[in-house]
């Protein structure tokens, strides 16, 4: 993807993975697509889940919160992760470093928690590299119109962002081929209700099972 760049050392995917003892949703999708509404119901709904935030160097927007949206942090404090190996993945998207701190994962598994991870496209390939058992989501708007009209909607961007983001959104649909599941949110209910059903069917799959087949072969 032209928009984006990201730094996939092999020295540093060694020391950037961890033991996954809970399950992992990533979830993407273009921006204006509605997956930030889809996973915080879904946050609502299931005790079980937690968010695991992501740190950027990018400035907050007025309506966010350190802690909340994101974890902002300088370009010299994210740098110094990288060399340490402290993120499952890194990107820089649009000139600021986003990435997935690997203790703050690690901590909510250690609570017994399944996280969410509300990532951008390159962050969710790294992810299924290092982590094949994550299950890989992706929201895809109903059209093309109707993003152009939802990301007008949050006057959050000018006309030129809004373009740019539009183009940007059809190469990650164009990803999305690679993913686990295709929700598409034309309509809320029905998606959360897809969504949920990810959530509850994906423990279940035989991977994570192969234990309760050897016990009762043992028996």
């Amino acid at each position: 993807m032209t928009l984006y760049w990201a730094q996939l050392s092999t020295a540093k995917e060694d020391a950037s993975k961890v033991s996954q003892t809970r399950e992992l949703y990533v979830i993407a999708g273009p921006s204006g697509g509605g997956k930030t509404s889809l996973f915080r119901a879904l946050l609502d709904r299931f005790d079980h889940l937690a968010l695991s935030v992501s740190d950027t160097t990018r400035p907050p927007r007025a309506t966010e919160t350190d802690g909340e949206q994101y974890c902002f942090i300088d370009e010299a404090t994210f740098k110094a992760g990288i060399d340490a190996g402290r993120y499952l993945e890194y990107a820089q998207v649009f000139g600021h470093y986003y990435g997935t701190s690997k203790d703050r994962v690690q901590a909510l598994w250690d609570q017994g928690q399944d996280v969410i991870l509300e990532i951008d496209i390159q962050g969710a390939v790294n992810i299924r590299q290092r982590h094949p058992e994550a299950s890989s989501i992706f929201i895809l708007p109903p059209s093309m119109a109707v993003l152009a009209q939802r990301l007008r909607h949050r006057g959050l961007d000018d006309e030129a962002v809004i373009a740019r983001r539009l183009s940007e959104a059809k190469e990650e649909i164009a990803a999305a081929r690679s993913f686990d599941w295709l929700v598409i949110n034309d309509d809320f209910e029905r998606a959360f209700a897809e969504l949920s059903a990810i959530v509850e069917a994906w423990p279940t799959r035989c991977a994570r099972r192969l234990g309760d087949i050897d016990r009762l072969l043992a028996e």
